[in-house]
């Protein structure tokens, strides 16, 4: 039977003459930062302290212990290098490596020794493929195009400059006789209520003449298979079985796989993985509005409430099994039913995927290329097949994984950001997208559809962002234009859109210790990596609020409402115009070092106002207003599984609490379905001081006594900087687990930063708007020594105008 030892103790990291203990796995940074060599680069600004780390070469060191079991074959197993590194043992040269994202296995049978593994800078590495391959353009001035490595390590617009080396992922020896299960393509598929798992084999033989046979068991059923020299294939069909939906629509049903290689009755190699029965598919046919791109799982045509993933740590062999569950299981509980895997980061580990089949997150997989021209030629040309080979049938088992994606935004760059005519006929990735991946897939994962890119229009004879075809990224509304534009266009999939914001203040104080904090203080503009971000950040606020001066409290405040605000603008104008729309990815739900980004988790776990804004704009059931055909409308945006006959009670309000006018209209909406009542015109506010709510019931039954009974929306014909807000006055009273607020005026946005109360405190909502009498209660976990005054404190709401 195969045996598997770890090789993860007893490794130094080796400069020129300086050594010290090395954690396997792991990187050059966190073993230096363990030794207290370097600063830590996400405090201050000690990223530019440690630069020369990337720029140096590095040796992992260790002793490959001589091998007495009596096996035919030993391996050395790395699963991950990073990136350009020459594995060597007692002298000997094992092999040469240059992609990140692949493993790679060396017989070292009957060796043993000094073991080192010699990474030369990637910096190197690109400017070598550079000079062999000819320039390429791209969005960022660092070389990561040129080598096959997570290119956020070289910096984008919301991550630094860390260029890492090392054993990222683990390293292993196995030993073994007669033959090993080498790969296994499990293609999974449901047939007139039947699942069906054809599990293609291929095995590594050290005796050829060996016969081998295979058994594969799945949901109580046992299947036998022979091996044809080093393929073979087992074929089992599961009657009746439970199929596998994302959250919301279903349970997850999973299935363990257990397949056997034996020989003479002896087993010789286990392969166990969790499966799930589900047909996908991918709609992009054409229709009354353009060319559609919906995802449809077991026949169920679906809004996908998506969030964009970057690697959750810059250093990434620090994110932890745990680690993925908690990000991932913030991302479900604020109604996510999708996250896509962005080009620019990694495949992420088992870990990730198997948290997202336990919870119900569909995953669109990116192929790593975002943002950049890549070359064609050799030496990455070999390597871009190899890996995406591997990870496509590593990732296979996953019945989470719904969708292949060529690449982040290079076939829009091409055609709009002067590539082009740059470029002079040069190869630039398109053979990649339009050519090997799409082949690859075919070959390998028939299951699951492939789109060439994001954006992508579906062909060249439109341009690769229109709106109307296929994927749309949705960013000149953040570069230059008010989030009210979001509602001039319905995209037929938003595959990215945002709006930027500090992270949370205990973050910030954190990051930036002994830091006078200030929009524009040292340490916060080194933490905003976007082209002019606090300037687009300036001029998006001035555009709502009032400006708030050096006040950095009310500017932290406002630009976190503003956040929420301007995604809210967007998903609830795409929503209710499903099934036109079919989807929107936020842009992005994490961030991987303490930042001014667009994402509604920071850097450090804390949840922004936006994240709990995602709680209610991707509910099953939301309300909301909207301007359309010189009136408004109420849409009742149901995706739940029943019908929902929303009775809406519209008030026509006065900010100072009068009731002006008052209704109701009823929007009957079928499931997964949307329904539209017109606002009666007597009802509509005009001016700066009267606005429009709009509240129904979640379901008949529905108690508002517990909480969470009722749906509520509100319109403001005009931005707050011109509503006459009143002084907010309300109480503030400690309850068991919580604050509890009661409004005496209207009380608009109010928000508990429950992070100002205790660092690791965390409120259980966000942004709430209050009409005069109305209560909230505000669970708060995390705060040991709970105190009224702090809490009102920790509170903030609009303001009038000073």
């Amino acid at each position: 039977m195969l045996e598997a030892s770890p090789l993860d103790d007893g490794w130094i990291l080796r400069h020129e003459d300086e050594a010290l203990p090395a954690v396997v796995p792991g990187c050059v940074h966190t073993d230096l930062l363990a030794a207290g060599a370097i600063p830590d680069p996400f405090l201050g600004r000690n990223e530019g302290e440690v630069a020369w780390v990337g720029r140096r070469e590095w040796s992992y060191e260790s002793e490959l212990p001589a091998v007495t079991s009596g096996h035919e074959q030993t391996d050395l197993v790395f699963d991950g290098l990073d990136t350009a590194a020459e594995i060597r043992l007692d002298g000997r040269l094992l092999g040469r490596v240059r992609n990140m994202h692949r493993s790679y296995r060396y017989d070292v049978t009957g060796l043993s020794g000094a073991l080192t593994v010699r990474f030369v800078s990637a910096y190197a590495e690109a400017e070598a493929v550079r000079g062999r391959t000819g320039e390429r353009p791209a969005a960022y001035a660092e070389p990561y195009q040129y080598l096959r490595k997570m290119a956020c390590s070289f910096g984008w617009d919301w991550g630094p400059t860390l260029v890492t080396a090392g054993i990222w992922r683990p390293v292993r020896l196995e030993r073994w006789s007669t033959a090993r299960i080498a790969r296994v393509r499990p293609l999974v598929t449901v047939e007139r209520g039947t699942g069906v798992v054809e599990l293609h084999v291929e095995v590594e033989r050290t005796r050829v003449e060996a016969e081998l046979a295979l058994e594969a068991r799945v949901g109580g059923l046992r299947v036998r298979g022979e091996v044809s020299g080093s393929c073979g294939t087992v074929r089992l069909e599961v009657p009746g079985a439970a199929l596998w939906w994302p959250r919301g629509y279903g349970e997850q049903a999973l299935y363990e796989v257990e397949l056997t290689l034996s020989h003479g009755g002896a087993p010789l190699d286990v392969w166990q993985r969790r499966i799930g029965f589900r047909d996908v598919e991918l709609d992009t046919s054409a229709d009354e509005w353009g060319t559609g791109f919906t995802l449809v799982v077991n026949g169920e045509r679906l809004f996908a409430r998506g969030v964009n993933w970057i690697p959750d740590d810059v250093f990434p062999s620090r994110v932890t099994r745990e680690r993925y569950r908690r990000r991932l299981r913030q991302a479900a509980d604020a109604g996510v039913d999708l996250v896509r895997v962005w080009g620019g980061g990694i495949y992420e580990s088992e870990d990730f995927y198997t948290a997202c089949d336990e919870l119900g997150l569909l995953v669109w997989q990116d192929f790593p290329f975002a943002c950049a021209a890549y070359p064609e030629e050799q030496p990455l040309r070999g390597e871009v097949e190899a890996e995406a080979r591997e990870n496509v049938v590593r990732l296979m088992p996953h019945p989470s994984l719904v969708l292949w994606n060529g690449n982040n935004e290079n076939l829009w760059g091409f055609r709009d950001w002067g590539w082009e005519e740059r470029l002079g006929g040069d190869s630039w990735g398109e053979g990649y997208y339009l050519g090997v991946l799409p082949r690859v897939v075919a070959e390998l994962d028939p299951t699951r559809p492939y789109t060439a890119g994001s954006p992508w229009s579906g062909s060249w004879e439109r341009h690769p962002n229109d709106p109307a075809h296929g994927t749309h990224h949705s960013w000149e509304v953040w570069n230059r234009e008010d989030y009210a534009v979001y509602r001039s266009e319905v995209p037929r999939f938003v595959a990215e859109f945002g709006w930027q914001a500090p992270p949370a203040y205990a973050t910030l104080r954190r990051a930036l210790p002994g830091e006078e904090l200030h929009p524009d203080s040292p340490g916060m503009l080194h933490h905003q990596k976007a082209e002019d971000g606090n300037g687009k950040l300036e001029r998006g606020l001035l555009r709502h609020f009032a400006r708030p001066d050096r006040d950095f409290d009310r500017w932290h405040y406002l630009t976190q409402v503003n956040q929420a605000r301007a995604v809210a603008a967007g998903i609830e104008h795409w929503r209710s115009h499903w099934p036109v729309c079919a989807g929107t990815v936020l842009w992005q739900l994490n961030d991987c070092w303490p930042v001014t980004s667009w994402a509604a988790i920071d850097g450090d776990g804390r949840e922004k106002p936006l994240y709990h804004e995602l709680r209610r704009l991707y509910a099953d059931r939301l309300l909301t207003l909207q301007a359309r055909d010189g009136g408004l409308v109420v849409a009742a945006v149901n995706q739940g599984a029943g019908e929902w006959t929303a009775a809406v009670r519209l008030r026509r309000m006065s900010v100072a609490g009068e009731v002006i006018g008052e209704g109701a209209v009823e929007a009957a909406a079928r499931a997964r379905a949307v329904a539209v009542a017109r606002v009666p015109a007597e009802l509509t506010p005009q001016g700066a001081k009267e606005f429009l709510v709009a509240d129904a019931r979640k379901s008949p039954r529905s108690n508002e006594a517990e909480g969470g009974g009722t749906l509520r929306a509100l319109y403001f014909p005009v931005p707050d900087r011109e509503v006459p807000y009143p002084e907010p006055e309300f109480e503030v009273e400690l309850v068991p687990d919580g604050v509890a607020v009661t409004a005496r005026t209207l009380v608009r946005d109010l928000l508990l930063q429950a992070d100002r109360l205790a660092p690791d405190a965390r409120a259980g909502r966000g942004l709430v708007t209050l009409l005069p009498g109305e209560r909230v209660t505000i669970g708060v976990e995390g705060w040991e020594t709970p105190d009224a005054a702090a809490a009102r404190a920790a509170l903030y709401c609009q303001e009038p105008a000073r």
